[in-house]
């Protein structure tokens, strides 16, 4: 019997791209291969590629190049994948496969006609799949938490944004689906589930004829799991009846993200989402008189083409009037293929990034207030990292969601994927510090 090759993956964009990694991972696992994180020592290397905006692209090429420069032989999946599949079969001899966002469940099939001598381009031009809780998943997350996909695609057409032509319309799972997945997570001891999808608070339009995410809310309250953490709530989406879920159901964190990208109705307007201007204020405002305890993140992109002085001050005022928790910004990039490719009034790089600065020193001293009004607390924190050198844990409170938000500092001992109680000590303007309570 011929032993089968040794499969390392390269990972690289957003949580989406994190879970279809996962499930090619489950899937060769299951399937008898060896997977090996050295990529100098696997026979094939798939690079799981980001084309959301050029910088992602140079940083997927740049891999690429790296791989084929030490002569590997590499399967390119993603959204780059989706986006150029031809263009990489050309420009790269060393790629033996391209594989197409709405097809990374057919990796073992990929693999074994590659093993034949076929050169592979598994692109589907729409994007309809979507993998359920009975697809394998081999997890590269922390053990203590995991992403959840609700949905896969999406039906807004935001002048700026690439991702329906890369990943497809919105396809929901059914809430029996995702408890199920949730269920099994909560059986490997995780402790928090972040729900994932292009924008989840239109979970389950497509499949029930309206929005269901208060439901599903619901159902998850059921489930053994003790953070439940939603990501890209569209404003819009946060009606009473979701707000009332959140508020109702105890596992559920009151942690929004918020994904804005602009204040002045106007530029809304030229990023198609005209609907937003009106209800921005308004909803934060309700949320904020909901759930006091709300912790708000958000995105702005700065520098969309025709952005006058006068809009930016907009976008300033806003970002000081409402104090967001968390605050991340990116300047405009022209995506070939989007309607704000082609708009007149394009910004200099420089007068974006000095836009970008500026909303970030704004927010600077509002995060480090928050985070001040923690120290004294004693808080839960779910450990996640230990220092070898020191013994200090790194972990995150409800506050704070992987990757884009701050970390705690902990002193004591406690097992990692653990959730203890710690003492807030001192805190700074992205992290907090402490050390673990004892119980009298």
């Amino acid at each position: 019997m011929v032993d089968k090759p040794t499969i390392a993956i390269s990972h690289l964009g957003c949580e989406k791209n994190r879970i279809d990694t996962e499930h090619m991972l489950g899937l060769l696992v299951e399937a008898g291969y060896g997977v090996d994180t050295n990529e100098e020592l696997a026979d094939y290397v798939i690079v799981n590629t980001c084309s959301f905006i050029q910088a992602a692209r140079e940083e997927s090429v740049r891999t690429l190049v790296e791989l084929a420069d030490a002569g590997k032989k590499i399967v390119i999946a993603g959204c780059m994948a989706q986006h150029f599949q031809q263009e990489l079969m050309e420009e790269l001899p060393e790629a033996v496969a391209v594989v197409g966002t709405g097809d990374y469940h057919k990796i073992v099939n990929v693999i074994h006609r590659v093993e034949e001598g076929e050169r592979v381009q598994e692109v589907t031009a729409e994007p309809t799949y979507i993998a359920d809780e009975t697809t394998p998943r081999y997890r590269t997350t922390t053990e203590g938490v995991a992403y959840l996909r609700v949905a896969e695609g999406c039906d807004y057409r935001c002048a700026f944004c690439i991702i329906p032509h890369l990943r497809g319309n919105q396809r929901s799972r059914s809430i029996e689906s995702i408890v199920a997945e949730a269920e099994q997570l909560a059986a490997q001891g995780v402790q928090e589930i972040i729900l994932i999808s292009q924008i989840t608070t239109n979970y389950g339009v497509d499949l029930y004829g309206e929005p269901r995410l208060a439901e599903l809310l619901q159902a998850l309250g059921k489930v053994d799991i003790p953070w439940i953490r939603m990501h890209y709530a569209y404003p819009t989406g946060l009606t009473p009846k979701v707000i009332e879920a959140i508020q109702a159901t105890p596992n559920v964190l009151p942690y929004l993200d918020l994904p804005l990208q602009h204040s002045h109705p106007e530029i809304l307007r030229a990023m198609n989402r005209p609907w937003q201007g009106r209800v921005n204020d308004g909803i934060i405002e309700r949320i904020k008189q909901a759930i006091p305890q709300a912790v708000l993140r958000t995105t702005f992109i700065v520098g969309f083409p025709g952005e006058t002085e006068e809009h930016f001050e907009h976008l300033q005022q806003f970002v000081q009037r409402h104090e967001f928790d968390h605050v991340g910004v990116f300047t405009f990039s022209p995506e070939e293929g989007t309607p704000a490719y082609s708009l007149p009034n394009q910004l200099p790089q420089e007068v974006m990034e000095a836009r970008r600065d500026a909303v970030m020193e704004i927010q600077q001293p509002i995060s480090w207030r928050k985070n001040q009004q923690e120290v004294g607390k004693v808080i839960d924190v779910l450990i996640e990292q230990e220092n070898p050198e020191t013994g200090d844990l790194v972990g995150r409170s409800t506050r704070f969601s992987p990757e884009v938000d701050g970390l705690v500092y902990v002193q004591g001992a406690a097992r990692l994927g653990s959730l203890v109680p710690v003492k807030i000590t001192d805190a700074d303007i992205y992290d907090l510090y402490g050390q673990i309570a004892i119980n009298n």
